[in-house]
């Protein structure tokens, strides 16, 4: 599958910039971290293609003409490599919207979620020969905490003795769950979330419906808010909201069955949103995700009883683990519509 070349996202500009300032001296392993769905790993595939680039263009971005950037483009380049857990691999390109392209992989059951220590070992003839071209090779490793503690320690003997003329760029939304003793290894270079207006611009020059709401209910992610609306109509969500509003026992089995074609971890991650909300305005007058619904949610956070609420929410973190694959969509669903309705009775 061939890459397309995206332009740097508006407000990566300036993490550009200050990238291409060590080109001439480049660190042999760079550490971009920041929240999901700002596009991390948009920007380190641009930066591998750069970094392997014959002729890169004055401010540092690959050409797009010569061989290396066409081998690059058919993921066929000599000197790059991927690494990122079987799951992702049928994503696409970039995967940071969970996924970036709003291609979220569907993993089968048994499929890794996690980097493995054969996915580093296989790395040591790569990094241990020649480059083709006589410039760098490029490792993209991506997400960095999806490493298993195994990996994780395989890897870091690697970034102790790294093998010359040979870059490891890695991707981290979290990196709090990384070793310290990596992180101590990278350079650090921040991606954060942009501000709401930029990224609500540029939501809206991607053609993007309903993308004011997308953007709150995924919390100012831009590429996670545009995964959601190229994804299909608002009609699913709007049908759970509908029912959080005013929760009933015996309303939930009919939300679940106009829910159960609908993805179990779409709706599991909304409705673990609209708690958040109840629990902050409950606790800190505060909404993120759905200021639209703000005067149901004020109702809601006054009836919440704060044990039951703190226990559905601790509850759905365990579910959260296992909405890619519930054995009944329609039952995972009525169970967390009813256990949801306990917090108001």
């Amino acid at each position: 599958m061939a890459v397309t070349i995206s332009p740097t996202l508006p407000w990566q500009v300036e993490a550009w910039s200050q990238v291409m300032q060590m080109r001439e001296r480049f660190p042999h392993a760079v550490l971009l971290h920041g929240p999901q769905g700002v596009g991390k790993t948009q920007f380190a595939e641009q930066l591998a293609q750069a970094l392997l680039c014959e002729a890169p263009l004055p401010d540092g971005h690959a050409c797009g003409q010569c061989l290396a950037c066409g081998w690059f483009a058919q993921y066929a380049h000599p000197d790059y490599r991927r690494v990122r857990p079987e799951s992702m691999e049928d994503a696409g390109a970039v995967d940071d919207a969970g996924a970036e392209t709003g291609k979220a992989a569907k993993a089968e059951k048994g499929v890794s979620k996690e980097i493995r220590i054969e996915q580093i070992r296989a790395l040591a003839n790569f990094i241990n020969v020649s480059t083709h071209r006589s410039g760098r090779r490029v490792v993209l490793l991506y997400p960095a905490e999806a490493l298993n503690a195994i990996a994780a320690n395989a890897l870091l003997k690697t970034l102790e003795e790294p093998p010359p003329a040979t870059v490891f760029l890695m991707v981290s939304h979290n990196i709090d769950r990384l070793l310290p003793t990596i992180v101590s290894r990278c350079r650090k270079v921040p991606l954060p979330m942009p501000g709401a207006a930029q990224a609500l611009a540029w939501l809206q020059a991607q053609g993007a419906a309903e993308a004011e709401s997308w953007l709150a209910e995924q919390g100012g992610a831009p590429l996670a808010a545009l995964a959601q609306s190229q994804a299909g109509s608002r009609d699913a969500v709007e049908t759970l909201l509908a029912h959080l509003a005013k929760p009933a026992a015996d309303a939930a089995l009919k939300t679940a069955d106009q829910l159960q074609k609908s993805s179990p971890a779409d709706i599991t991650a909304w409705l673990q949103r609209w708690l958040y909300d109840v629990f902050s305005v409950k606790f800190s007058g505060k909404i993120r995700y759905y200021p639209k619904h703000r005067r149901e949610i004020d109702a809601l956070a006054k009836r919440a009883d704060a044990n039951k609420l703190l226990a559905v929410m601790k509850s759905m973190n365990e579910r959260r683990a296992i909405a890619d694959h519930p054995l009944s969509p329609k039952l995972f669903i009525e169970d967390m519509l009813l256990d949801y309705s306990t917090v108001f009775a």
